[in-house]
């Protein structure tokens, strides 16, 4: 679904009371349509979790969005940029990915 798609569908959601979080690929339309929650990623187009066969990046990303949900946040939009940590670099150089 495209990024602007996602935004309107997670705002109307939001109206009706169900908590949502976007991964969003474009920060700029992240932007222009201010989801109510986003984790902007730097992965690029049809890769909203990274490369594929990387179950530890897919992982911490998709907790990394889950986890705005449980923050006391400020009134939305919340835009949070995804921050690789080091243990995922350290997991996947031990692996050889």
């Amino acid at each position: 679904m495209c990024n602007q798609a996602v935004s309107l569908v997670g705002a109307e959601c939001e109206r009706r009371g169900i908590a949502t979080v976007a991964i969003q690929l474009l920060r700029e339309a992240a932007v222009a349509v201010q989801p109510p929650r986003a984790l902007l990623v730097p992965f690029p187009h049809g890769y909203p979790l990274g490369e594929p066969n990387r179950p530890a990046r897919q992982r911490a990303v998709v907790e990394a969005a889950l986890s705005l949900l449980e923050q006391a946040a400020p009134p939305p939009p919340v835009l949070v940029e995804y921050r690789e940590s080091a243990e995922i670099w350290r997991e996947e150089a031990v692996k050889g990915e």
